[in-house]
């Protein structure tokens, strides 16, 4: 049986949605298991600290380059036919998006894609800020936030109707997106040995990368076959925990890959959890606590909407395929949440220590 007849049998929609879970389940087990995490990274790059949580990070980042560019290289997928890069992107929004989500991402102590994996642990904190995460990140898609961020997001945006590869916009061959992850995952292998980092926690942070690659090549090759319009797309948290939302909200929903992803995850993560016996309930320390995780929840949710993805779905999942708009996004909340941690969390600690 080959996908056409499995396509005439189950439907479009639970083949998409399907899809998504495998992916999700790939993602939830390498990211619980290796604590893959951005904000992390970032707090250690902010300290001046080359460690363990940035080698995985890039690790993770070079991984789902190398698998992305490799996949494109021998057919199984194209860059071009991602809808990231068939959409205007925006300038003005990845720039004040990924500000404000990296602003975010450090005061939640977690990105989106870090609480969910978080939430399905035990982590109550993670479940009420990814609530108010999925909740904000709707508002801003459809409801009462959602002009705001059309206008900054139309302020400046790419030419064309279309979004630009980075290596292509600079005047460089696209071949060379190869080697470049090839250098980073050097360099994350360096720095993992020079951390002492085992080998368990490496393989499953290029699991965390290689999920990022299943993703584009699964709908991609649907794409190809569907009679319905499929979005070639991979993970991302923002829209789909929106998406999710409402999927349980809506009497009438639909199955797509994004409806699939979210629950994998869960699922993954969950399943990771249990058999490495790291279940555990765990709330907030405090009310100050409380609002700062929520805060944080609400600026990632129309952070990461207004560019156009959030840790993972631009920093990861964009980036690898050199989406110009979502590299910045990237590098807008590396700055957002190394400020934030200089300015609020290492200004803190300073404060305890002189009492």
């Amino acid at each position: 049986m080959d996908l056409y007849d499995i396509i005439d049998q189950f439907g479009e929609g639970n083949i998409e949605a399907l899809m998504g879970l495998l992916v999700g389940l790939v993602f939830g087990i390498a990211a619980q298991r290796s604590r893959f995490c951005l904000r992390a990274a970032t707090v250690e790059f902010a300290r001046g600290q080359m460690g363990p949580r940035l080698a995985i990070w890039l690790l993770t980042f070079s991984t789902a380059v190398v698998w992305v560019q490799g996949a494109q290289a021998l057919g199984l997928f194209r860059v071009t036919d991602a809808r990231m890069m068939a959409v205007p992107g925006s300038w003005s929004g990845a720039v004040i998006g990924g500000l404000m989500f990296g602003v975010g991402m450090v005061l939640a102590r977690g990105c989106s894609g870090r609480l969910l994996v978080l939430a399905a642990t035990g982590n109550l904190r993670s479940v009420i800020a990814g609530m108010v995460f999925a909740i904000v990140a709707q508002m801003s898609l459809y409801g009462w936030l959602a002009p705001l961020r059309n206008s900054l997001a139309a302020m400046w945006i790419t030419p064309e109707g279309r979004n630009l590869h980075l290596l292509q916009m600079v005047g460089l061959p696209e071949n060379l997106a190869l080697w470049f992850g090839v250098a980073l995952a050097v360099l994350a292998i360096v720095l993992a040995l020079r951390n002492q980092l085992g080998v368990r926690p490496l393989i499953f942070a290029s699991g965390v990368g290689f999920a990022v690659a299943l993703g584009w090549m699964m709908t991609w090759n649907l794409a190809q076959i569907s009679f319905d319009p499929v979005n070639v797309t991979s993970a991302t948290f923002t829209g789909p925990s929106a998406n999710t939302l409402m999927f349980f909200l809506n009497p009438n929903p639909s199955l797509r890959f994004d409806v699939g992803l979210v629950p994998g995850v869960v699922l993954g993560a969950f399943l990771a959890a249990l058999f490495s016996r790291e279940l555990k309930w765990q709330g907030y320390d405090g009310a100050e606590a409380m609002r700062r995780s929520l805060l944080g929840a609400a600026l990632m949710g129309f952070g990461g909407m207004l560019a156009g993805g959030c840790a993972i779905g631009a920093g990861v999942t964009g980036g690898s395929i050199f989406a110009a708009t979502a590299l910045l996004a990237l590098l807008c909340m590396w700055i957002g949440a190394t400020l934030t941690d200089l300015l609020i969390d290492q200004r803190a600690d300073r404060k305890a220590l002189a009492f």
